[in-house]
């Protein structure tokens, strides 16, 4: 069974730095695709950041530049840094993992989700 366990969130002012953890368990497959989503309140779930089976990375527009994706296939650890947060950074954010073909987050089809991790920016 594929289990996700995001781990990292907390409150940081603007400009400030958190690094995003999710463990996986050992029935993902390192051919999955792996990404980051957000869902700020009153707002849909969208995909941040996705790294897919090579290492290739994507990235929504907003987050480009300031958030980086990796994962460690030995330590079954998916990562997000997240650099320069700013306010409308804030949101709860989960870890998740597509089976099928897909290899950018933006075309991601989720097939697993972790339970999240909430990420507060204050100005």
């Amino acid at each position: 069974q594929v289990q996700l366990a995001e781990s990292g969130g907390g409150s940081v002012q603007a400009g400030g730095s958190l690094r995003l953890s999710c463990a996986w368990s050992t029935a993902t497959r390192s051919s999955y695709l792996m990404g980051w989503f957000r869902q700020a309140p009153g707002k849909e779930r969208e995909g941040v950041a996705g790294i897919d089976s090579d290492g290739t990375t994507s990235y929504v527009d907003a987050v480009k530049g300031r958030f980086t994706i990796s994962k460690d296939n030995a330590k079954n650890i998916l990562y997000l840094q997240m650099n320069d947060l700013q306010p409308e950074d804030t949101a709860m954010y989960f870890c998740a993992a597509d089976a099928g073909w897909a290899t950018t987050i933006a075309t991601m089809d989720v097939d697993y989700w972790g339970k999240g991790t909430l990420v507060t920016v204050s100005s």
